[in-house]
């Protein structure tokens, strides 16, 4: 394993010198007299010196502090680090300050050809508006406001406005069903819902309106509903309050921020919730601040000028990032609608068309792209591109050459993992890192992130549990409604006394670069060969019949080795029979002889989570015994009939 991969993409040296991680460079220099002239010695410092280093990040990115801190760490244990300790600040002050007036802060395009933009200082005055629409719907510090919206102006605005009176805020994307949004909001008591009348996705509209009237009727907690009109059809609800109607009546007010508690909570994101209700994971004002901080200005190299893209909905942890990038000055770029229509060029005639310089995706559409041999760079003008990110999955070695070849050599391939857990991004990407064809070019600063073995021990160039062995700061200030934090230390805590366990497999190499391998709670252990399932899905959907895939050992804890089954989601016109003997021979070859599965098994879809993650455990589960409703949630699914055939095969 510790043979070096193909060099993808090297860094100028003339460019990463005009850095901000090279300005931070210097600066430790000067004012902490700190020679750290790599990345690996600089990480090392980050892991080791936390106070140094963190105090390093809040003074140099300028973070907005009202009471000044006691000190950068207090207390060290985790769970329960202490950041900050004294301090007062707020989020919305931090995204907010300092930019001009006329630089553009928001681009907005739906896939209708809806499109609109907002400076900084339209921005600033939505969100003065809606802070005291809110204030006078007797908002106040710690109530919670929650949003059925989709990744468009009205849903950053809404948000600001809450965070800047320190209220929690919490978003579902309109596309969650009923019941799955009511298993979040309804856990957290809202006093304001802001929801829209109805959204567009694949080419049609959806109204949203008996939705909203169920959930109102689920959450006696609220005292007002705001109703956005993003259909422009007029579609209103008896008992809600328009928005632009409130921002109207409020559009001559100032804005102000409520200083609060470095760990005061933020907003309240969510497990997956396959198995139960999702955990409502709160995060605070100061440590999201400076991790964001350190992620986009250090890592991503994003400031003024820079146009920042991430393709999200408002229920997954990235819309959170992506619209940090307003805390470094640049223009964010959001977009509401499906990526794959009318094609999958929609997304890249966005970057070409605005000018996208750090275009974010997930691998599935990276994978998806190459399977329909998509060819952007030939189509669009992408020339303002320097970086383009990918999460959400292990990307490929295949998806890492398709964007060598199809976006081109000089755009830096920025892999990150991390997960909502931080809402941000651990094992990643530097503009000084070269890029490996497979890898992960590095662990982020501040991220203690190792492997360990069964027996707790750190490896490098073996394949172990994902571990975090320093505190940081983004790290859930708490569950929400756990309040002797006994659900939270199970989560994380439980292997490994005060020491995170991530749930991935992961790969450090002598280089520092990482690979993922998956969910360690779904790994395949054939005789003793332990492999995580991104190897095998690579292998399986590499073939251009196979549409998706779903890999299962049936294997349990203390029994026999079980069967290796496959379910192959096929392309039109594709028969198992005639690619069934191929698959088993590259399996072999490229993998291992205990790899081949025992069967394969043709089914029409794969299921898959609200955000699009495969049902691994779940679907195990099932195949273990497990009645359905106990192994997983049906309304934390984005297609919960895909479960049937398994159903049908457990009970066989």
């Amino acid at each position: 394993m510790s043979d070096v991969p193909e060099l993808l993409w090297k860094p100028d040296p003339a460019h990463v010198a005009d850095t901000r991680l090279a300005e931070f460079r210097t600066w430790l220099r000067a004012n902490r007299d700190l020679d750290l002239p790599d990345y690996d010695s600089l990480w090392r410092w980050s892991t080791t010196d936390l106070a140094g280093f963190w105090g390093a990040v809040a003074e140099f990115l300028g973070v907005i502090f009202h009471a000044q801190p006691t000190a950068v760490l207090g207390s060290r244990s985790m769970p329960g680090a202490s950041w900050f300790p004294g301090s007062t600040l707020n989020y919305a002050e931090q995204a907010l300050t300092g930019q001009p007036d006329d630089d553009l802060a928001v681009v907005f395009h739906r896939e209708d050809g809806k499109s609109s933009h907002l400076t900084y200082g339209k921005l600033r005055s939505q969100v003065a508006a809606f802070r005291a629409a809110l204030v006078s719907l007797g908002v106040r510090k710690g109530d919670r406001v929650v949003a059925l919206a989709p990744n468009c102006p009205e849903t950053l605005v809404a948000f600001l406005a809450a965070a800047s009176l320190g209220a929690t805020w919490s978003s579902c994307s309109p596309d969650f069903g009923p019941r799955a949004i009511a298993d979040r909001f309804t856990q957290i008591e809202p006093t304001v819902f802001i929801a829209v009348n109805g959204y567009v996705y694949g080419g049609r509209s959806f109204d949203t309106r008996a939705t909203i009237d169920a959930l109102r009727a689920d959450m006696p907690s609220l005292r007002a509903t705001v109703l956005i009109d993003y259909l422009s059809n007029d579609a209103t609800l008896p008992g809600t309050l328009s928005w632009a109607t409130l921002l109207k009546s409020n559009e001559d007010s100032e804005l102000a921020f409520d200083a609060v508690p470095f760990d005061h909570p933020l907003w309240v994101l969510y497990s997956s919730g396959t198995t139960g209700l999702p955990k409502g994971i709160v995060q605070g004002h100061g440590g999201i601040v400076v991790e964001h901080l350190k992620m986009l200005a250090l890592h991503s190299d994003l400031g003024p000028g820079e146009r920042f893209f991430w393709f999200t909905t408002t229920g997954w942890m990235m819309w959170n990032f992506l619209i940090s990038g307003l805390m470094v000055g640049c223009t964010i770029v959001l977009y509401d609608g499906n990526p794959g229509y009318p094609d999958l060029t929609a997304l890249w005639r966005l970057a070409e068309q605005h000018r996208v310089t750090y275009f974010g995706t997930s691998a599935p559409f990276i994978q998806s792209c190459l399977k329909k041999e998509i060819e952007p760079a030939s189509q669009f003008d992408l020339t303002a591109m320097r970086a383009i990110g990918s999460t959400g999955a292990p990307l490929s070695p295949e998806g890492f050459r398709w964007l060598v070849e199809k976006i081109g050599p000089n755009v830096q391939i920025c892999s990150v993992s991390g997960g909502t857990d931080l809402c941000t991004a651990f094992v990643a990407a530097s503009p000084d890192i070269g890029v490996w064809l497979g890898e992960l070019s590095c662990r982020a600063l501040g991220a203690a992130v190792k492997a360990f073995d069964d027996d707790g021990k750190e490896v490098i160039e073996e394949v172990g549990e994902l571990v975090i062995t320093e505190p940081m700061p983004s790290m859930p200030v708490s569950f929400w409604n756990d309040p002797d934090g006994t659900r939270l230390h199970d989560a994380y805590f439980e292997p490994y006394p005060g020491i995170w366990r991530h749930g991935d497999w992961i790969r450090i190499t002598n280089r520092g670069s990482a690979v993922i391998y998956g969910r360690s709670d779904s790994t395949l252990n054939r005789g003793g060969v332990r492999m995580g399932t991104s190897e095998f899905y690579r292998v399986v959907e590499g073939f251009p019949e196979v549409a998706d895939s779903l890999v299962i050992d049936t294997t349990s804890v203390g029994q026999p080795e079980g069967e290796l089954l496959c379910f192959l989601v096929l392309t039109p016109g594709a028969a198992l029979e005639g690619i069934e003997h191929r698959l088993k021979t590259e399996l072999r070859s490229a993998l291992s002889p205990r790899h081949v599965p025992n069967r394969f098994i043709v089914v029409a879809e794969i299921p898959r989570t609200l955000n699009g993650k495969k049902c691994e455990v779940p679907v195990k589960k099932i195949l273990a015994g497990m009645a359905p409703d106990k192994a997983v949630s049906r309304d934390a699914l984005a297609n919960p009939d895909a479960l049937t055939p398994f159903v049908t095969l457990a009970e066989a």
